[in-house]
């Protein structure tokens, strides 16, 4: 494994193949994913860390989710990527829809945890005060927040490690990091799904609030030909809540994709 870096952002990069991107959610890093690397051995693995999150410093003048996206793009060209298979979280999913829709030679398969659209107008609200409270207070609360209110209650229960990890994964955060990323999520606006035309799965948790069910049907029905799997009694973070069944569907995904 090597770690690549850009300006502040940091990228790891790890085994020999065809390239695997993936990009984590807001509170997420490049552990995020984790779970699914020892079966991803034939495969050349790109994980950033986002400007503003993990091992990333914000980057001055980074503009919204759009200039998010550019970062991964500059990550690649540094890494000398034309072309990969990317798995998002999150709202790492918008990042790569943004991606396959406006650089489509670049992005050869989607694989979609928890995907997102646009937030209604209460949503954007509340990511704004988010924002400030992180700001203000710093992670802690927010990161007790984010446990109860997006891991199902199975996982809480049977697998406390799942609590522990999105626990440490937000508390981890540079605060003013974190609450950028709300503000860009609060202003986002949707990617041209029409354009979207490379293979696609959408991966969502029946106990999931943040992106229930209804939402990954929406998604599937602007993406043209996408699949959508529902994993039983699981929240928002289905690579910790679930490692074994999406590990399975990432790497049915990507072997489709290569045939």
């Amino acid at each position: 494994m090597a770690d690549v870096r850009l300006g502040s952002m940091v990228i790891e990069d790890t085994g020999t193949g065809e390239a695997v991107v993936m990009v984590h959610g807001l509170g997420g890093s490049s552990n995020s994913f984790q779970p699914l690397m020892a079966d991803l051995g034939d495969y050349r693995v790109l994980r950033p860390d986002l400007p503003g999150a993990g091992r990333s410093g914000l980057r001055p003048g980074l503009k919204g989710l759009p200039g998010l996206a550019q970062a991964i793009q500059d990550a690649l060209r540094v890494t000398g990527v034309e072309s990969a298979h990317f798995v998002g979280h999150s709202m790492g999913t918008i990042l790569c829809q943004y991606l396959a829709a406006s650089s489509p030679k670049l992005v050869r398969s989607l694989t979609l945890f928890g995907a997102i659209l646009e937030p209604p107008v209460a949503a954007r609200q509340g990511l704004k005060e988010r924002a400030a409270a992180a700001r203000k207070d710093g992670m802690a609360r927010i990161a007790d927040a984010v446990c109860k209110g997006s891991l199902s209650a199975a996982s809480r229960a049977e697998n406390p490690v799942t609590t522990a990890f999105v626990r440490e994964s937000l508390m981890r955060q540079d605060a003013a990091g974190y609450a950028h990323h709300c503000e860009a999520l609060s202003t986002m606006e949707p990617a041209d799904h029409g354009a979207i035309r490379c293979p696609t799965l959408l991966i969502a948790g029946d106990a999931d609030p943040v992106a229930p069910v209804a939402m990954g049907t929406a998604l599937k029905n602007r993406i043209a030909g996408a699949r959508l799997e529902v994993l039983p009694n699981v929240g928002h973070w289905m690579m910790i809540e679930a490692p074994a069944r999406s590990s399975a569907l990432l790497l049915e995904t990507l072997e489709a994709a290569q045939a």
